[in-house]
């Protein structure tokens, strides 16, 4: 017999969801199993980076500057989506610290571009390699198709009017690859 209290709670939850949302059936299993991978796909990195004083924001700019050698302030500003505030305090620490430098642009003596040193392309390898790891061995089990699905999936989770500049050059570079 169906227990009419948990109907009722349904029903009610139901309702409350805003208009746009009541004829879709919610996707718990996608958001929770997103929720989980993100947690454990940091975590690995989290327990490095506390050794440091640092945390995920540093682990974030970090990745970023590393990938993309001369990247502008700006743009990190854009990847990153955080306040000019929130990555000064990051980004005073790792340049204090020697993981990153910051250079004067050639043509526009106002940009402030940004390079990993040795000291910080050794961190982004070790949590790189942390995280390859855990994404070798997720892939290992879906095989290659699996895992070009895996990134179809990613990419269009994407928001595609995305300005982000470091997003274009993704994008770009996946297609090049899916056109080979």
């Amino acid at each position: 017999m169906a227990d009419i209290n948990s109907m009722t709670a349904q029903s009610d939850a139901a309702e409350a969801r805003p208009a746009a949302l009541r004829d879709i059936e919610l996707r718990w299993d996608i958001i929770e199993l997103l929720f989980f991978a993100y947690r454990d796909f940091v975590g690995d990195p989290d327990n490095e980076l506390a050794a440091f004083g640092f945390g995920r924001a540093h682990h974030r700019v970090m990745h970023f500057v590393h990938r993309y050698p001369g990247l502008k302030v700006a743009d990190l500003l854009d990847v990153l989506r955080i306040t000019k505030q929130s990555l000064g305090r990051v980004l005073k620490q790792l340049l204090d610290e020697g993981y990153i430098v910051q250079k004067t642009g050639n043509n526009d003596r106002r940009q402030r571009l940004l390079y990993a040193t040795a000291k910080g392309e050794a961190m982004v390898a070790k949590l790189a390699g942390l995280q390859t790891t855990r994404i070798n061995r997720a892939l290992a089990e879906i095989g290659p198709a699996g895992a070009e699905t895996v990134r179809q999936f990613l990419r269009a989770m994407i928001d595609r009017d995305d300005p982000d500049k470091v997003l274009e050059t993704i994008f770009a570079a996946s297609n090049s690859t899916a056109k080979e």
